[in-house]
Parts: structure tokens; C-alpha cells; sequence
């Protein structure tokens, strides 16, 4: 039987799709190694209507839209880029629902959304974040991004305001624990399994001076600015970075 599967399938015109498909992704990832979003998505978008239900694809779409919101002068089209990323992650979510990589895609998404959200959605997508969060730790408890997402989180709710945790309590009743000793649990994780991930360094030094610790603030992230930048986010990373050491000195 498999001896006429070869021809029958280029009879029907499966083997050139898939060998075009594997040519786009191959496209794609070279641009996305080198933070070319709009021009990977030249790759990727075509690779989708080939495979709409790939999950690993539909990240990379997702990361697309996610990464291109810094380049964008506009935040009404920084929230568009914003919710279309979030739309793939989800659509991941839903192709690819026990790997890893898409729940964190959606955390990552929400998280970059969640400047630009309203009270009530930014609290919406605060619980939705720890969610997604915790399944793509449990999912792959080696995955350092998957650590730092969730460091991020205990960080941020732990010094919320307190007009927003009101407002919380009032509509959801109340908001997760959250503390910064569990962020800095998840950060020394992140660290642990990827050293050279400068966001892991500077987030956990923020996190210290947020409970002022300063000595050891001071430390990590002069640690982390001293570190090359290898992600399209580190130089914003940096300046969060400067300000808080700024703040402390």
C-alpha cells in the first residue's frame, strides 16, 4: 500500500504544499532570528493557509504580532498588533492545548497588552496570565520564559495599587496571592536554567529593590546591564533596568 502513497499524494498535490510549507517556515525563522517581524510574517502568514491548525506555526505567528508592537508609533495600532497576537495564541491554544508554548503565548501576549487595558480588562487579564502561567510550568517545568512569565506576574500583583486591588475585590472577589519572595523563587528558576537570558537578571534585581533590598538590587542589575543584548526586548528591559537603579542609588 505505502508503495502507491507517494504518487497518489503528488496527484493530489499534498507533497508540493508540504514542501512549500517547509520552505516558508525555513523563510520565516531566518527573518524571526534576526527580529524582521513584519518581513517573517511574509513567510508565516502563506504557511498558514497551507497549515491553519499548526501550533508551533501559530506561535510563531502570535510572536510576530507581539514583538512588532515596539516598532509601532501608535498605541492604537500597538493594542491591534496586541490583540491579533493574542487571537493566534489562542487559536494555539486550541490546536495545540498540552504543549507548552501556547499557553506561554498567550500569558506573554496578555502581558504585553496589559499597559494599554482598562481596569476591569487589565484585572481580567491579570487572572488569565497566572493561568496560562501555571500550565505552561506544569506542562514543561524547564521552560525558563515559562518561570519568568510567572515571576512576572507575583511581581506585578504584589505591588499593584491599591485603587486597582479594591476594584478587584469589588468585581472578582479579590486576586490571586501573589508575593515578591514567589517572584523571586520564579526568577532564581528562570536564571537557573538560562543564565544568559538578561530579562531573568534585571527582574529579579527589580524585584529586590521593589522590597528594598538595594545591596542586592544593585547587584543583579548591574549584573544584567553588563550582559549583550540577544532579544528584541532587552533594550527595553535595560531601560526599566537604569531607571530602577537610578531610583535606588
Amino acid at each position: 500500500m505505502k508503495i502507491f502513497l507517494v504518487p497518489l499524494l503528488a496527484l493530489l498535490g499534498v507533497i508540493p504544499a508540504l514542501a512549500d510549507f517547509d520552505e516558508l517556515m525555513k523563510n520565516g525563522d531566518a527573518c524571526d532570528a534576526k527580529f524582521q517581524c513584519d518581513q517573517a510574517l511574509v513567510y508565516y502568514l502563506p504557511a498558514e493557509k497551507l497549515m491553519p491548525n499548526d501550533g508551533a506555526l501559530l506561535v510563531k505567528i502570535s510572536r510576530q504580532y507581539a514583538l512588532r508592537m515596539n516598532d509601532l508609533p501608535k498605541e492604537a495600532d500597538k493594542i491591534a498588533s496586541g490583540r491579533k497576537a493574542l487571537s493566534y495564541a489562542e487559536r494555539a491554544v486550541a490546536a495545540a492545548p498540552n504543549e507548552c508554548d501556547s499557553h506561554l503565548s498567550v500569558a506573554i501576549c496578555l502581558g504585553k497588552l496589559t499597559p494599554y487595558l482598562g481596569n476591569r480588562e487589565m484585572i481580567e487579564a491579570s487572572r488569565k496570565i497566572k493561568t496560562e502561567a501555571d500550565k505552561a510550568v506544569k506542562l514543561n517545568p524547564k521552560n525558563d520564559y515559562a518561570w519568568h512569565l510567572l515571576g512576572r506576574w507575583h511581581q506585578s500583583l504584589a505591588n499593584i495599587g491599591g485603587a486597582t486591588r479594591l476594584l478587584a475585590g469589588i468585581i472578582y472577589d479579590g486576586l490571586p496571592a501573589a508575593s515578591n519572595e514567589q517572584a523571586v523563587e520564579c526568577f532564581k528558576k528562570a536564571i537557573a536554567l538560562n543564565p544568559k537570558r538578561l530579562v531573568h537578571t534585571v527582574e529579579l534585581g527589580r524585584t529586590y529593590a521593589m522590597m528594598g533590598k538595594k545591596a542586592e538590587a544593585k547587584k543583579l542589575l548591574e549584573a544584567g546591564l553588563a550582559m549583550a543584548d540577544k532579544e528584541k526586548d532587552d533594550p527595553e528591559t535595560k531601560q526599566r533596568g537604569r531607571a530602577t537603579l537610578k531610583d535606588i542609588s
